[in-house]
């Protein structure tokens, strides 16, 4: 089985189960793998030795649910710019919406390219 690390990952799943089944104190195990007291803190809380996704839980947007989804049937209905779209929600949805905001928000459901 192939397990894929993310570009930054300084341990790998069998240093992680080592630091996981081991009762020696955090700065011994993590002078021995090179890692921080954290890093071994972290890795003895957890249940497995994958790596979790690093994408939020919870996406900051300005947007309500109720107002995304209010933008995203008006760019499917009327197919119009980003940034005439960005006019029409801060006229009417919320005035202090970020065009970069916005973009995110139709890029969510598939719709941030009109082709």
């Amino acid at each position: 089985m192939l397990i894929k690390l993310h570009r930054q990952a300084t341990t790998t799943p069998k240093v992680r189960a080592a630091i996981q089944a081991s009762d020696e104190p955090a700065w011994v195990l993590a002078d021995r793998h090179g890692t921080t007291k954290q890093t071994v803190w972290k890795w003895r809380k957890r249940d497995t030795v994958e790596d979790r996704s690093h994408t939020p839980h919870r996406l900051q947007t300005t947007l309500t649910p109720a107002q995304e989804v209010v933008a995203v049937a008006l760019r499917k209905a009327l197919l119009i710019s980003l940034d005439d779209l960005l006019a029409v929600v801060r006229e009417f949805l919320k005035s202090h919406v970020s065009r970069s905001g916005l973009d995110r928000c139709l890029r969510r459901p598939g719709v941030g390219n009109l082709r």
